[in-house]
């Protein structure tokens, strides 16, 4: 296993980090199953593990809580708040008021006194940067948090909340978590530059694009993967991003087995072959999920094979550009851009 410092913050992470968003009823995936596959990530040397609130509604990290239990201190603990966790309207977003309790709760479900990296889910547009960073800073110092960062922000947001923090005193998110594979390389152009510019550190999730990277999808063969049964649309190759997609995976697999490589150590190798890149998050259902991918735990990609991947998808180029998550508001909601 390889290792890499986070940002500036000192914290040695492994390259390959363990995402829990499967563990519950999102992956069907139960208490033993997922301390089997914690124990089994430790032990190949993976030290980072990360989950949210919102993962199946808290049962996420109530499992990592009891995998992790009288180990703590050996894993760098990483979660996730501002997602709706009830219907109630302040039971969600970045305000003092709300991510203090999910703080509580989240601590509860874990089994801990203090989260590792402590990490805003998505961009409030509701709650000023003074706020949220001066609730974070607050919870930093009272040792409840060690670190905390933004996950999916627009480049835009990252660069303010850094201004922000400067201009008010407070202390600053160290790391952002976007998503990013050899089918989705948007982040190349603006967000993976700004965190390199302010130093700060990369986990990158879906590294193996929902699935599309993992080898099971080819052509010719029905697509029958987790994430297709609740998110079909996604997998529809009569869609033209799906089916561009899809051709780009079988030019992918030849690139693969020229270089003697699976399609998830290209997958893998690719993304922590980004020198912006700190970890990329796997998020196996399974045990053999997780050796399948821990099988890139030491993949190096030569220069050829990534020429080769640019020519296959460009750099910069997302081939489902509507999927992405840091879309700004305006564009969604039509009152937003309109007097």
């Amino acid at each position: 296993m390889q290792y890499r410092t986070l940002g500036r913050t000192g914290v040695q992470v492994s390259a390959l980090a363990l995402g829990a968003m499967n563990f519950g009823k999102i992956g069907r995936t139960t208490q033993d199953e997922a301390t089997a596959i914690v124990d089994a990530a430790l032990k190949t040397g993976i030290n980072l593990i990360d989950t949210a609130d919102i993962y199946s509604g808290g049962q996420s990290e109530e499992m990592v809580g009891k995998a992790i239990a009288g180990r703590r201190d050996d894993v760098v603990l990483a979660t996730k708040a501002t997602m709706p966790m009830s219907d109630e309207r302040n039971h969600q977003g970045s305000s003092r008021r709300w991510l203090v309790t999910a703080l509580e709760d989240s601590l509860r479900r874990l089994g801990t006194d203090r989260v590792d990296l402590y990490q805003i889910h998505r961009w409030d547009p509701n709650t000023s940067d003074e706020e949220t960073l001066s609730a974070l800073t607050d919870l930093q110092r009272a040792g409840k948090i060690r670190y905390f960062g933004s996950s999916t922000f627009p480049a835009y947001r990252i660069v303010q909340a850094q201004w922000a923090a400067r201009e008010h005193h407070l202390s600053r998110y160290v790391t952002e978590q976007p998503s990013y594979s050899i089918l989705q390389r948007g982040i190349e152009t603006h967000i993976l530059p700004v965190t390199e510019q302010y130093g700060l550190g990369v986990l990158a999730w879906s590294p193996l694009a929902s699935g599309w990277l993992s080898g099971a999808i080819r052509e010719g063969r029905a697509i029958t993967t987790s994430r297709s049964t609740f998110m079909p649309q996604r997998f529809d190759t009569t869609i033209p991003s799906n089916q561009a997609r899809l051709d780009a995976v079988e030019q992918l697999a030849k690139v693969a087995d020229e270089a003697g490589l699976t399609m998830i150590q290209l997958a893998l190798g690719f993304v922590t072959a980004h020198p912006a890149v700190t970890s990329a998050l796997i998020g196996p259902r399974t045990l053999d999920h997780l050796h399948s991918q821990l099988a890139a735990a030491d993949t190096t990609l030569s220069a050829d094979v990534l020429d080769a991947i640019d020519a296959v998808v460009a750099p910069g180029i997302d081939l489902a550009a509507h999927e992405k998550n840091d879309t700004p508001p305006a564009l969604l909601d039509p009152s937003l851009r309109r007097r």
